[in-house]
C-alpha cells in the first residue's frame, strides 16, 4: 500500500511504501500530463531508479535531492503505518 507524502504545486505527487525486511522503501512518482502521466520508482535507500518515464534528468536529480533531504521523515513513516499523513 501506498501513502502520500507530498504533493507539489505542479501537481507532482510523492507517495511512500511500507519498509521491507531489509529496510528498503519504495517511491512512486507520480505528475499528469496531457495524456496521462509522468512516472519514476526509486528504491531507498540505494537512490535506484526504476521506470522513469516522462521525467527529465534535470527533474530526477531534483527529486532525487528532495528524498534525500527528507530520507529520514519518510524512513519513520514508512517504519511506523500509524505514523504520516492521514486523510481527514
Amino acid at each position: 500500500m501506498l501513502r502520500p507524502y507530498v504533493q507539489f504545486p505542479d501537481d507532482t505527487i510523492i507517495a511512500y511504501g511500507e519498509a521491507q525486511e531489509d529496510q528498503t522503501v519504495e517511491i512512486v512518482i507520480e505528475r499528469p500530463r496531457d495524456w496521462g502521466f509522468d512516472s519514476a520508482r526509486c528504491i531507498m535507500p540505494a537512490y535506484r531508479w526504476l521506470d522513469v518515464d516522462g521525467f527529465p534528468d534535470e527533474d530526477i536529480e531534483r527529486l532525487e535531492s528532495f528524498l534525500r533531504d527528507n530520507a529520514p521523515l519518510i524512513f519513520e513513516f514508512a517504519n511506523d503505518p500509524e505514523s504520516g499523513w492521514r486523510a481527514a
